[in-house]
This record gives C-alpha cells, sequence and structure tokens, in this order.
C-alpha cells in the first residue's frame, strides 16, 4: 500500500456534505439517539467522540493533523498562560520603579511563544496548501528567465476542514495571548471546541469564548429544539438540493467551455454560479446550525442577507461574517495598530487631514487582509486576483465617500429614500457577480478571457432546446429554481425587516404549521436535484 492510500483510509467519501443521505439518515439520526440515552456526564465525551468518527469517516487517518494541532494549540496555551501567571506574580513582587521593564521581559517571551506556535501552524497550512503553487511560479519564473533548473513539484493530501481549525487555533492562542480567556488545561474541551463535527467540514469559524464552555456543558435534547434545529436543517436543504445542485451542470458545462459561448451566455453562467456559491455555503450554514441547536449548542451566524448590502464593504460585513470577523480581529487591527502604522497615520493626518490620514494606513491594513482573504480560498491567482479586486472596490469606495456625500447633498439625494437604496443594491450585486466570475474560473487567464467576453461580444443566441440541451438545462430546471428563489427572496425580506418567520410560524394554527413544514418536505423530495443524471456536489467552501 503506498502512502496516499494509507493515509486516506477509512475515508467515507459519501459522507463530505451534511447533506449526504449517509450523514442524514444514519450518522446524525445514531447520534442524537445515542446522546439522548446515555447519561449527562457522559455527553460531552460523547460529542468529541462522534467529531472524531466524523473526521475519521470524512478524512481517513488525515485525522493525525487535527489531533497534532489540538495537541499543539493545548500545549502552547499552556505556555502563554504561565508565562502570563510568572508576569503577574512578578509585578505584584517587584518595586514600583521595576514593573514596566518586567512587564516588557515577559511581553516578549510571551511575543515569541506566540510567533513560533503562529508559524508553526500557519507553516503546516502553507506548506500542504501552497508549496505547489510557489513551486510551480519558481519554475515558470526559471523558464521566463531562461534558468535551467526545474524544481520538483511537491504533491501532500490536505485533510478536509485544515483552513477552518486552523484559523480557530491561532484565534485561541492569540485570545490567551492577549488575556482574553485562560488557557483551557482540560485536553478533551479544547478538542471538542475544534473538532465538533457539524462546523469541522465548512466552519463557521468559532471563537473559545463562544462556543467552547456550551459544548462542555449540553444538557438533555429538548423537542423544541430538535423541532426548530430540523426545520432550518431542511431549509438549508432546499437551498442545497433545489438551487445550488440543480444550477451545477450549467455553471460547469459553461466555465469549463466558455469559449463555445457568447458573453451574454457566460454573464448567465456568472449569475448562476453567484446564486449557487451563496445557496451551497449559506444552505451548508443553515445545517450546520441546525445540527448545533438540536444539541443545545448557538453558533454565530455567517450570513446576515448579503445582497441587500448598500456596499461592498457592507457585503464582506454580511457574508462568511466568522472569516471577516476573523481577518479584522487578527490581521486588520494588528496591523492598524503597530507602531510603524500609528506614526505613519499621525504623519498623514496633518498633511492629508482626518478622513484621508487614517485611511493611509488602513489601506495597508485592508491590503494584508484582502491579500490573505484570497490566498485563504485557494493557492491560483483568480483568488489572489479575487481578493486584489475586493480591496480595490473597498479602498475606492472608502476614498470617494466624502465626494458621494458632498454630491448627494448639493443635488438634494435622499441616500435613504427606496430607489437609492435599490440602485446601490443593484450596483453591489452586479460588482459582486463579477468578481464571483475570477473566483469560479478556471485559472486567472480563463477569468479575464471570459470577462472580456461578457464586454465585447454581450449578445445571446437564441435560447432553443438545442442550446438548452447543450447547457444541460431545461425549462423545467429554471422554473424551478425560480420559485425557490422566490420563496428564499420573501423570507429574507421579511428577515431584513425584523421579523423571524420560524418564530411567527410558532404562533400559528397546528394545521397551518405541519402544513407548510409538510410542503417544505414535499418540494425537496420532488424538486430536489438528486437521482439518476445529476452528480451530487461536494460542498463548495470545504474545498477552501
Amino acid at each position: 500500500m503506498d502512502l496516499s492510500a494509507l493515509l486516506m483510509a477509512g475515508r467515507f467519501d459519501t459522507m463530505t456534505s451534511y447533506f449526504a443521505v449517509i450523514f442524514l439518515v444514519a450518522f446524525l439520526p445514531i447520534c442524537i439517539i445515542v446522546y439522548s440515552i446515555i447519561p449527562q456526564k457522559t455527553k460531552k465525551y460523547f460529542l468529541l467522540f462522534a467529531s472524531m468518527v466524523f473526521f475519521w469517516l470524512v478524512s481517513g487517518q488525515l485525522i493525525v493533523y487535527l489531533i497534532l494541532t489540538i495537541m499543539s494549540v493545548h500545549y502552547f496555551g499552556i505556555w502563554l498562560d504561565r508565562i502570563q501567571g510568572k508576569r503577574n506574580a512578578a509585578v505584584k513582587a517587584a518595586p514600583k520603579e521595576e514593573r514596566k521593564a518586567l512587564k516588557k521581559v515577559f511581553l516578549h517571551q510571551s511575543r515569541l511563544v506566540l510567533l513560533f506556535a503562529t508559524v508553526i501552524h500557519i507553516g503546516v497550512l502553507l506548506v500542504i496548501k501552497y508549496s505547489p503553487f510557489f513551486t510551480t511560479n519558481v519554475n515558470n519564473l526559471f523558464t521566463l528567465l531562461n534558468v535551467p533548473l526545474q524544481l520538483d513539484i511537491p504533491s501532500y493530501i490536505m485533510p478536509i476542514g485544515i483552513s477552518f481549525f486552523t484559523l480557530q487555533a491561532i484565534s485561541y492562542l492569540f485570545d490567551v495571548y492577549r488575556g482574553l480567556i485562560k488557557a483551557d488545561d482540560n485536553i478533551f474541551r479544547l478538542a471538542l471546541f475544534m473538532s465538533f463535527f457539524p462546523q469541522i467540514v465548512e466552519g463557521p469559524i468559532c471563537r473559545y469564548g463562544q462556543t467552547a464552555d456550551q459544548l462542555w456543558n449540553v444538557k438533555q435534547i429538548e423537542f423544541e429544539n430538535l423541532k426548530l434545529g430540523a426545520q432550518r436543517i431542511l431549509f438549508g436543504l432546499m437551498k442545497k438540493l433545489v438551487i445550488a445542485d440543480r444550477l451545477n451542470p450549467l455553471i460547469k458545462e459553461v466555465f469549463s467551455n466558455y469559449s463555445n459561448y457568447q458573453g451574454g451566455i457566460i454573464a448567465i453562467a456568472a449569475v448562476c454560479y453567484t446564486i449557487q456559491l451563496y445557496m451551497d455555503f449559506s444552505g451548508t450554514m443553515d445545517a450546520v446550525m441546525g445540527i448545533a441547536q438540536i444539541f443545545g449548542v448557538t453558533m454565530p451566524e455567517n450570513f446576515q442577507r448579503p445582497f441587500f448590502s448598500k456596499s461592498i464593504s457592507e457585503f464582506w460585513q454580511r457574508w462568511h461574517i466568522t472569516l471577516g470577523t476573523w481577518f479584522k480581529d487578527y490581521i486588520f487591527y494588528p496591523v492598524t495598530m503597530s507602531r510603524p502604522m500609528k506614526n505613519l497615520t499621525s504623519s498623514a493626518r496633518k498633511r492629508l487631514g482626518n478622513h484621508f490620514g487614517p485611511l493611509l494606513a488602513g489601506s495597508v491594513a485592508l491590503f494584508c487582509v484582502w491579500f490573505c482573504n484570497g490566498l485563504w480560498h485557494g493557492s491560483a491567482w483568480n483568488y489572489i486576483f479575487f481578493g486584489m479586486y475586493h480591496f480595490a472596490l473597498i479602498l475606492a469606495g472608502n476614498i470617494i465617500s466624502p465626494a458621494v456625500t458632498a454630491t448627494n447633498k448639493k443635488l438634494h439625494i435622499n441616500a435613504d429614500c427606496f430607489a437609492y437604496r435599490t440602485m446601490q443594491m443593484v450596483r453591489t450585486t452586479i460588482l459582486v457577480i463579477i468578481g464571483e466570475l475570477f473566483f469560479r474560473a478556471e485559472g486567472l487567464k480563463d477569468g479575464l478571457a471570459m470577462f472580456g467576453k461578457m464586454v465585447t461580444d454581450f449578445s445571446f443566441s437564441t435560447l432553443d432546446s438545442t442550446l438548452m440541451d447543450k447547457l444541460k438545462i431545461d425549462v423545467q430546471d429554471i422554473i424551478i429554481v425560480a420559485v425557490a428563489l422566490v420563496i428564499i427572496f420573501v423570507i429574507s425580506v421579511l428577515n431584513e425587516k425584523g421579523i423571524n418567520i420560524r418564530l411567527s410560524l410558532k404562533k400559528k394554527n397546528i394545521v397551518i404549521r405541519w402544513g407548510l413544514l409538510y410542503a417544505l418536505i414535499m418540494f425537496i423530495v420532488i424538486f430536489g436535484a438528486y437521482g439518476k443524471g445529476y452528480v451530487p456536489v461536494d460542498p463548495i467552501y470545504a474545498n477552501f
């Protein structure tokens, strides 16, 4: 047996999705039943066991990455905590005039430990995820410079979810370093926080203070949580099966063979991919939240109706919220608050004023955030371009915002009126769709070529049966997707207005409640994209 076969032993390829039949009809029900009947004091340990089994089923013996990460994080957290304990004791016992120097000594030690731990965890991620990309580009550079040298391109097997649990590990260590939390001396509690099976594949990226105690102090499953959790799983299932998976054949065909299509068809594919990505990811988050709720755990929301955003900046405050918050807290703020950036801000404020002065240092931090954001999603130039695209849009928005405000005031334009807000939302959506075109393209060169065709050849062929067969979609597919999108749009509008649909339904007559629930189930059963002719689509964000 070769190394790859050994490492992947135990991998259950049919259960990489929370919507997989084997997960919904076997793994999850078994977990719920066993959890319900075992003694209270063992429930937390069972959740940890179930999480490890789940990860082993989807990643095989690559579970070693997760285990080593947990052990490493636990050790480094304790190390940081001990340094802080020694600092507090030493400062308390020292004369007042010596305390400042002592704090600097211990701060230096803590920073070295944190740096060492960060280099290890980020280094592992960089090596296994990005070294092939780096090596390929070095070889291309050698060829361009006529250097007679080619490096061997490494190939590594990457466990599912490594980007997510690595960021959780880093956030835990930083929070211990900052004194926001105490290092956990219970490795099992830390392991459950790191590996809880609903979140290990696609997040959300939780902070220790958000979920660790909840997971460790889980209670008996309550009927209300079971009911509400199941409802949310079903809603996510509709997004995934009825919309995201049904659109996949068209998207795959156009993005793989874009040269055969006009710019109008490419634009349709870009719109469909943006819809697919949102429905796939937000649908998975619905499942994650629903499963967690069944066990009485509240996880941070990852989406807040992003397509109601009036700017790109607002969009990213509503989309993949936990990733954006992570970048803000652990990259943007540290860069902005660093001594060189503080000095730059102070100097720039005197020369450029109170708006553009701070913006200069903020732009440096913003660049770091979006470069890392693009690279986090994948080791390819189109992902880096995707990050720089959004960096440029947000930076441009920050620069022109005073001029826009002044213009609106001068022209007596009410920025809060419905028409103006709608225009902003449409503009933002179009900009997002363009970004997702590059995100989905099979390389930056293909993305630029597709965008070029959209600009120079924006036309449509006759949408006849021949073209629709080629696009692997029919009228029935379009109607089904449209109906599902209308349902989700109406629910989103109500949520945006502060109306909680599930709580509102709870007050309705039992006939109405169960009638709508059965209608949703039948809608998924009848119109879900599964069975003969459909290939199950793995969770998109699990690949990042």
